[in-house]
């Protein structure tokens, strides 16, 4: 089976591109006139010269000479300012284009599954969302109005060379076709090169931003020369494939030059000779002319040539964002009830779900929580704990039964009303490189700073935050690296507790922090969870003493519930062990 053409310009992807230059169409159609203007212009000083030569200098006519002089001057000034307003604007709606596609980007990131993020490297995402941005904007500013500018300047220098000098023009016309074979040629094989380059681009980037994520853990683990090693071999794959891009640029930039220099001087010897024997058919005009004509011609294909592999990165980079835009991940929002708020009731009917299909995390699980009711889940790890938060917020989508609040199926709750009702504290916490007041806000607007005091001295953590440098306004860096992890902890609850929900999750897990944190910590989940439906991961005895119930997970399924002093009584039970195993040294070491 032979194998399909490949398009070195894809149109289908270029009219994708046009429906986001629909609010810019003003500009648009003024640079293609731009680009009319500066074509015609390009031809018109050789055009000029040659008639000053012909009618004036031959003819000795010294005013007619000045006013030829004076018209070259008005072209150049004109051809100066409308270059300038090209360049300008078509760099303008670059820009212009990429800031709404990177709005809509972004807009869809934010709407993916968590699964998509389970399954994507952060890396090549932010080189999407950033670097290949950049790339499409060149399309315009770099690539394609000036490979059209280019073109239709030759378009018409060639039209202008026939018109003045058909002999001429076909030695030139001779040579021309050679140059356009190597032309296209040359940017079939820069369009592959320029894929292979943005793959590796993706890669590096991806590998650097999880090492330096990760970095204490490459540290811990002395696995600094391993990771340098490989780092090694994935810049070699860069640098080969940027050096096979310089490959075919050494290979075609000096043919233009090449076959232009050859040009001029068959043009000189056949139109001198001309001139020298009498022949009326070329003029000293004509051959100045043709001799100014030539670079014009044949200049701008080298320079199609470096614009078109700005052009293919911009295409090759367009592909893949607009790869992500149309990837369906998001989860299917389509609940008509808007929850104000909620009673609290949960139910778990027979809940099964899997990351990986034919993988079942959750095997069948089902269990209720009461309005107001503080309900601990406890199990080894790996049992299915963290998966029951996940599934209740909807960010995993289940595949049999049914998820309730008050008697209602989740998936017919609106998902931003859904999540807006219940708040969630996770044993990962994550701050953001801003104040503390952004990172409990969040930025919402209808949470005022008086609120968020408030709320902090409620749960005890007030004092807390003052004794940090500018309090509220202490900025805790990437990820929150300026607090430890139980400071960062008590941020989260305090971000919890001032969007005041219906329901209160929490992983509180306190392994890594001090006494005083943990303290602090304990008062907080008293604080939040009393009048509230909670479900608790929980972590410390005092947590699970406290619970109105106690689920006990094993292997994806519900093994035991009920309160602390039941599931003792059972002879052999499961939490029983768990508790004389676990929760007994802990009461012991206390």
């Amino acid at each position: 089976m032979s194998k399909p053409k490949e398009n070195i310009f894809d149109f289908k992807l270029f009219k994708r591109l046009f429906e986001y230059i629909t609010p810019y169409k003003g500009v648009f159609f003024g640079l293609i006139l731009l680009v009319v203007l500066l074509a015609v212009f390009s031809a018109a000083t050789p055009y000029i010269t040659k008639y000053a030569i012909d009618d004036s200098i031959e003819a000795y006519d010294a005013k007619d000479f000045l006013f030829y002089i004076m018209l070259m001057l008005g072209v150049l000034i004109f051809q100066t300012v409308f270059q300038l307003l090209f360049v300008y604007y078509a760099a303008w709606l670059g820009q212009n284009l990429v800031m709404d596609v990177r709005v809509k980007l972004f807009d869809h990131l934010l709407k993916f599954k968590m699964k998509y993020y389970d399954n994507s490297s952060v890396g090549i995402l932010i080189t999407r969302a950033v670097t290949d941005m950049e790339r499409i904007a060149d399309i315009f500013g770099q690539g394609l109005f000036m490979i059209f500018k280019d073109l239709l300047a030759m378009t018409v220098v060639f039209g202008v060379m026939l018109y003045l000098n058909l002999k001429l023009s076909l030695i030139v016309l001779i040579m021309l076709p050679i140059l356009l074979y190597a032309t296209r040629l040359f940017q079939k094989y820069m369009k592959k090169a320029f894929e292979e380059v943005r793959t590796e681009v993706s890669n590096l980037n991806s590998f650097v931003q999880e090492r330096l994520t990760g970095m204490k853990i490459l540290q811990l683990f002395t696995r600094e020369t391993i990771e340098l090693d490989n780092f090694k071999a994935i810049n070699e794959r860069h640098k080969k494939g940027w050096v096979k891009t310089v490959w075919y640029n050494s290979i075609f930039f000096p043919l233009p030059d090449l076959v232009s220099s050859i040009c001029i001087g068959l043009v000189t010897w056949y139109g001198g000779l001309n001139i020298i024997l009498a022949n009326s058919s070329v003029t000293q005009g004509d051959l100045i002319a043709f001799v100014m004509f030539m670079p014009m011609l044949f200049r701008p294909l080298r320079q199609i040539a470096d614009k078109f592999n700005t052009l293919q990165m911009g295409m090759v980079a367009a592909t893949r964002v607009f790869k992500v835009i149309d990837t369906t991940s998001q989860i299917d929002d389509k609940g008509t009830y808007n929850a104000e708020s909620f009673k609290g009731s949960i139910k778990f009917d027979d809940v099964h779900f899997s990351y990986v299909e034919d993988e079942e995390v959750l095997k069948g699980i089902s269990f209720d929580v009461t309005q107001g009711e503080t309900v601990a889940i406890v199990g080894a790890t790996g049992a299915g704990k963290s998966t029951i938060i996940n599934l209740l917020n909807r960010f995993y989508e289940i595949k049999d039964g049914v998820i309730s609040v008050d008697g209602i199926d989740i998936k017919d709750v609106t998902l931003a009303s859904l999540r807006t009702q219940i708040a969630v504290v996770l044993q990962d916490v994550f701050l953001f490189a801003d104040t503390i007041l952004n990172n409990i806000t969040l930025n919402h607007p209808k949470i005022t700073e008086d609120e968020v005091y408030q709320a902090a001295k409620d749960i005890g953590i007030h004092d807390f935050i003052m004794t940090l440098p500018d309090g509220y306004h202490y900025n805790v860096k990437e990820r929150g690296v300026m607090l430890s992890s139980g400071q960062r902890q008590l941020i989260s609850f305090l971000r919890a507790y001032v969007t005041n929900p219906s329901i209160l999750v929490l992983d509180e897990a306190t392994s890594s922090v001090d006494s005083y944190s943990e303290q602090l910590i304990q008062n907080a989940t008293d604080k939040i969870t009393k009048g509230r439906t909670s479900i608790v991961i929980a972590h410390r005895l005092a947590t699970v003493k406290k619970a109105d119930k106690i689920i006990v997970m094993d292997a994806g399924k519900i093994v035991e519930q009920g309160t602390h002093t039941e599931l003792l009584k059972k002879k052999d039970g499961y939490y029983k062990n768990l508790y004389e195993v676990q929760f007994l040294q802990e009461a012991e070491v206390a």
